[in-house]
């Protein structure tokens, strides 16, 4: 069995970078796509992870120099490199900057799947500890975690549990709201009270990082593992 990977796809191409993220999270990754470097620290706050999949030719900072970066923050961080430039000289310069592996484009999102599942084992074996899980008792309505356990409202442990069972951890705003029975357009605004009241009780039972992230135009997704008992 594949293991479950935190995943940044940065790729400045919209299409493709939705294909590529939906791709990863149909293997059953917690995936997150951004368009830059600059957006990449904005988005992710402290938020563990485990593998970055980034193009070489982005606004800004480019794919080869970010990959420098976090490789030198983060040195067990699994990089792959993805770029049209096929040259000898290119690949050469992108691995001695830290890219694990490096990829032509056009790619196949099976090739990409298939090279992340062999890195993503290969780096949680050498040097990850196993991931500390949180786990929900929806029969007693409460959040688990290594720092304890705290009460959840009927809303939070609704969402959470949507969350939880939804492929790739994530869902649109429209299917949260439909969970929680809120059918008006305003439900929009109101939906981020029980999210954030969500972070607050991870962050009491130990949660480190961003452990319900909001995606901009989208909705909700986990930043952690969670199990439900």
């Amino acid at each position: 069995m594949d293991p479950c990977l935190n995943i940044v796809v940065v790729e400045d191409h919209e299409a493709l970078r939705n294909i590529t993220v939906e791709a990863l999270q149909s293997r059953g990754h917690r995936v997150i796509g951004v368009e830059s470097a600059e957006s990449l620290q904005e988005t992710l706050g402290n938020q563990s992870l485990d593998l970055v999949v980034v193009d070489v030719n982005l606004p800004g900072e480019n794919g080869v120099s970010l990959a420098r970066r976090l490789k030198q923050s983060h040195p067990d961080l699994g990089v792959i490199v993805v770029s049209v430039r096929d040259r000898l000289d290119d690949k050469l310069g992108a691995y001695e900057c830290g890219a694990d592996l490096y990829l032509t484009k056009p790619v196949s999102v099976e090739e990409l799947c298939a090279a992340a599942a062999a890195l993503g084992k290969r780096l949680l074996r050498v040097s990850h500890p196993p991931r500390r899980d949180f786990s929900l008792d929806l029969q007693q309505m409460r959040l688990r975690g290594p720092a304890g356990e705290t009460p959840l409202t009927t809303q939070e442990a609704t969402v959470l549990a949507a969350l939880v069972r939804a492929p790739g951890h994530r869902l649109e705003t429209w299917q949260l709201l439909e969970q929680l029975g809120w059918v008006d357009t305003s439900g929009k605004m109101a939906l981020e009270v029980p999210m954030s009241r969500l972070r607050r009780k991870f962050t009491l039972v130990g949660a480190t990082g961003n452990p319900v992230i909001a995606i901009r135009k989208h909705g909700y997704q986990l930043g952690c593992a969670v199990v439900i008992d």
